[in-house]
């Protein structure tokens, strides 16, 4: 099992999916680059990356859901 997030990561995650839908991945790499394109968290590499495996779980367990 890995680490928890923080509520208001797992808070951040959710905005931006709705905020931006379709621009993320299922792919942690390329969410952390979207991350990092809109500017967000540039000096803080691993609230990043925590908020880019946030992103890329939601992600995964939609469509997860869709199926």
């Amino acid at each position: 099992m890995g680490r928890m997030k923080g509520k208001h990561t797992r808070s951040v995650a959710k905005d931006l999916l709705e905020k931006f839908p379709g621009k993320f991945s299922d792919k942690f790499d390329e969410n952390k680059k979207i991350l990092a394109e809109l500017g967000m968290l540039a000096d803080m590499k691993d609230e990043r990356n925590k908020l880019a495996g946030e992103i890329t779980n939601l992600v995964k367990r939609s469509k997860k859901k869709e199926d």
